[in-house]
């Protein structure tokens, strides 16, 4: 698939993607959904991967209303870099150790939702141009928000994948 490079293309690709991973989710059985992944990772079941999704939508969703009032914000929170960002997913990871597989599914739906009507706030030039915010550094807008839906959503499809195939082979 190629890399969405407008507004409608971003859109159509995130929510593409999203459906995808809800499908994948609902031909899973209610064992298989709730099961611990059998293969040695970060993440341990779906619902880690669900509240993974969750939470790098917050940062997209958090960075991005700030900046647009004016409120300069990096994309990652303090004391998190592009170098120790893997240490911030395990805080993430930690944080939702105790929440439910349920709340974790309606959290992503909700977050999803708005930031697509976040991006739909944008228009192609905003999103598309290189450097045409100056919090967005030396990429785009759209570079982030294609990260945090369609890739981001086409790596948990991956994790799933293997959670199904190593499961269904015990």
């Amino acid at each position: 698939m190629a890399r969405p490079a407008t507004k409608q293309e971003l859109i159509i690709t995130g929510n593409g993607q999203f459906q995808k991973l809800w499908q994948q989710i609902n031909f899973m059985s209610g064992e298989e959904q709730n099961a611990v992944f059998l293969f040695d990772d970060r993440d341990k079941s779906v619902r880690d991967v669900l509240v993974h999704l969750y939470e790098w939508h917050q940062l997209l969703l958090n960075w991005a209303t700030a900046n647009r009032k004016g409120d300069a914000k990096p994309f990652l929170p303090a004391p998190y870099n592009w170098r120790t960002y893997p240490e911030m997913n395990v805080e993430f990871w930690k944080k939702h150790q105790d929440t439910p597989y349920d709340t974790s599914k309606a959290m992503l739906v909700e977050s999803h939702a708005k930031v697509m009507a976040l991006i739909e706030t944008f228009s192609d030039e905003e999103l598309f141009t290189k450097k045409h915010f100056a919090w967005t550094g030396t990429s785009s807008l759209g570079s982030y928000c294609v990260s945090a839906t369609s890739s981001h959503y086409d790596w948990a499809m991956k994790k799933i994948k293997n959670h199904i195939k190593t499961y269904r082979a015990k």
